[in-house]
């Protein structure tokens, strides 16, 4: 395999490919990075993923492209994201602290025993952050198991196998107290470092909050198993009340109608949210209610504040009874008149008095209006005549 030669060539390697990196790194558990999506990210200079791949920061398989296992479990611990807890790396510290120990204590060479001494101080330093991102993983993973995982056969043994973990972790911080308190207290009495008085000082409050987080965790959990089992109770029962109303067996074998007729429930109705006002001693006095009107008041000081414009007053002459009169053509009032003369139609039509202006084209029109509704009552002939350049046909009462 192909290694980089030293820590400085690493370091400029990830530098330069920093947005590739990167963008494999956080889309590692939602797509599939293909090469053509990591070409976009290199200027599509294909030598760079080449040379990425020769020194086994990525891989490359089938055309998919992942980062190298060992350099995705370096960035995850080092951000603290890793899913995974390492309960057997806590184990081996308490073995490796033991082992330096003993050599501290039988080696006379005062060099050697620094040497032993600062193992030990490094592997304490290590050992609570170990045991604190572990109980902080644990959390995370009960909680994304109890929300998540669909299968609640599944999900049940995930979390007693999570319960298993969190009590290796509760017996492992146990093992550490007793190495410190008890076992080696001629070490601690020789070595009489004030570094190493610091470090376990640390070191204790570190697992004591991992003791009560754990405790807490231990209580998630048992709530947890018991919601899944009467979910899983609720289920079965579900399931047997399917089974017997598909088989139209469901009234005569169960007392449905007797409890139903019991029930008086109103889950289905609409819930009301009635807002709490806060009271002005409150607002007034107390800190945390000043920093909560402080973040609202933040939150609206970009928007604009329009100033509503107020209409001019209606004037008096816009309030005055208004009244329009309009002369409406009454047809069968002119047809009326028209059947007591013995004029022809459109002659009479031309020269009616209308009490209106009425123009050449409106008297055509009333013309056709009583040719087409009165048509029974008049007598249409077959001579036409002209007028204004209208042909119209010669009409007469009956």
């Amino acid at each position: 395999m192909n290694t980089f030669y030293d820590i400085k060539e690493l370091v400029t390697a990830l530098k330069r490919e920093e947005k590739l990196i990167s963008e494999m790194f956080s889309k590692r558990k939602s797509i599939d990075f293909k090469l053509s999506d990591a070409l976009e990210l290199v200027d599509y200079e294909e030598n760079r993923i080449d040379r990425l791949i020769e020194k086994s920061v990525i891989r490359e398989n089938g055309g998919l492209l992942e980062l190298d296992g060992q350099f995705l479990d370096f960035f995850e611990q080092v951000l603290y994201v890793s899913e995974e807890i390492n309960l057997s790396y806590i184990d081996e510290n308490i073995k490796n602290i033991k082992e330096n120990i003993v050599y501290f204590l039988k080696e006379p060479n005062e060099n050697r025993r620094y040497t032993y001494l600062r193992t030990i101080k490094k592997t304490f330093r290590n050992m609570g952050l170990i045991t604190l991102r572990s109980v902080v993983d644990l959390r995370r993973n009960i909680e994304n198991t109890f929300k998540n995982e669909a299968n609640y056969k599944i999900k049940q043994l995930k979390l007693e196998s999570l319960d298993d973990k969190r009590t290796v972790v509760a017996n492992l911080i146990q093992q550490t107290l007793v190495l410190i308190n008890e076992e080696e207290l001629t070490f601690f009495n020789r070595a009489l470092d004030e570094e190493l008085s610091r470090i376990i000082v640390e070191l204790k409050s570190q697992l004591g909050e991992c003791s009560h987080n754990l405790i807490e965790i231990e209580k998630q959990i048992i709530d947890y198993l018991n919601q899944i089992k009467h979910q899983g109770i609720l289920l079965e029962k579900l399931r047997k009340l399917k089974y017997l109303k598909d088989n139209f067996t469901i009234e005569a074998e169960t007392d449905i109608r007797q409890v139903i007729s019991n029930k008086n429930e109103v889950i289905f109705e609409t819930r009301t949210n009635q807002s709490i006002n806060l009271s002005i001693d409150f607002l007034r006095e107390n800190e945390r209610a000043f920093d909560a009107i402080k973040r609202i008041a933040k939150n609206y000081r970009d928007r604009l504040l329009f100033k509503q414009e107020i209409a001019e007053s209606i004037s008096n002459e816009n309030l005055e009874n208004n009244i329009e009169e309009e002369v409406m053509v009454n047809l069968e009032e002119v047809r009326n008149r028209f059947v007591a003369t013995s004029d022809n139609l459109f002659n009479f039509i031309l020269n009616y008095d209308f009490l209106k202006e009425v123009d050449f084209n409106e008297r055509v029109t009333i013309f056709c209006q009583i040719v087409s509704q009165y048509e029974e009552e008049l007598q249409i002939q077959d001579a036409y005549q002209t007028t204004n350049g209208i042909e119209y046909a010669m009409v007469f009462s009956k």
